[in-house]
């Protein structure tokens, strides 16, 4: 593979191609039934961010059988299925195994037309820069495991992370983007950079536009910051040119580690509005243009306050 894209592709018939992804995490919340809907929804998305259609799904289960109750890994379970069944995706089966530490996700296999896949590595300059979640749940998670968010970040956390790509993707694929990438792990900054660099192109950030749960910039003033997103953003120096005027905390969060992220898509500066009408139509609650493409072939991203 030569790009960075979500999920692997092969076709079947000219017509028809399988898509196929893996992911699992570890607890982020206390809830097990919101963990499982977390995991669920977090690899899932992958096949939407490909503008696939996702049909079925194993469980990957660990989880300690010597410590905890397995009450407590029905509820997971639950919680993961319930989410695939709000997708459509039927789970057919999956493995398990004893380990120290729970970790649970889904080995997701969907559809897609070979000649409407949507990558990350097809942007192109000109274009608008959308994204369809706000930042912040790789904070808010360790703010959750030191006792350090309140109810309503938490509440606000886990609707975030519970709400599907679905309708997002809907959107994408209605009006036409040129790419799209699920924001996670890197942050936004690192999963900006593969759709640069696998697009031969630059990009451009409004700091100001970047949607981000309240209580996320305090929460990073104190401290209460991930060791990925503390890792994401010693990585992003080597291609971010920020604005002098953007503190630490500020730098922070666009390099925080998402779990179930929104989706991050490039379209034609004309067809700009046209995606977010649909986004809104379709009941995306969060549509924010944060940015645009350059024609900068080095892949480096600006960002202004």
């Amino acid at each position: 593979m030569n790009t960075a894209d979500d999920a692997a592709v092969y076709r079947l018939t000219p017509d028809l191609a399988l898509v196929q992804t893996v992911d699992f995490i570890t607890p982020l919340v206390d809830d097990p039934y919101q963990y499982g809907q977390i995991a669920a929804t977090n690899a899932i998305s992958d096949v939407y961010a490909m503008g696939g259609r996702p049909l079925l799904a194993l469980n990957i289960v660990a989880f300690p059988t010597g410590t905890l109750p397995m009450d407590v890994l029905a509820e997971i379970l639950r919680g993961g299925a319930d989410t695939a069944q709000e997708a459509d995706v039927r789970i057919i089966g999956g493995h398990s195994i004893d380990d120290q530490e729970p970790k649970y996700g889904l080995a997701v296999s969907g559809i897609v037309h070979p000649d409407r896949i949507l990558r990350n590595s097809t942007a192109r300059p000109g274009d608008r820069l959308l994204l369809t979640k706000p930042l912040g749940m790789g904070i808010v998670s360790t703010a959750i495991k030191r006792d350090a968010a309140g109810a309503d970040l938490i509440e606000r956390a886990v609707r975030v992370m519970t709400t599907l790509n679905k309708q997002a993707a809907l959107a994408a694929i209605e009006v036409g983007v040129h790419a799209s990438t699920d924001v996670t792990g890197f942050g936004l900054l690192g999963h900006l950079h593969e759709m640069t660099a696998g697009s031969g192109v630059g990009a451009r950030l409004s700091f100001a536009r970047v949607p981000v749960l309240p209580g996320v910039h305090e929460l990073a003033l104190q401290g209460v910051v991930p060791g990925g997103t503390k890792r994401n953003l010693s990585f992003a120096e080597e291609f971010v040119d920020f604005d002098r005027g953007l503190d630490d905390v500020q730098r922070l969060v666009l390099a925080d580690a998402q779990t179930s992220g929104g989706l991050l898509l490039a379209v034609a500066a004309e067809r700009a509005g046209a995606l977010a009408a649909a986004l809104h139509a379709h009941g995306v609650p969060v549509v924010a243009e944060i940015g645009e493409i350059t024609a900068d072939a080095s892949g480096r991203i600006a960002v202004a306050l």
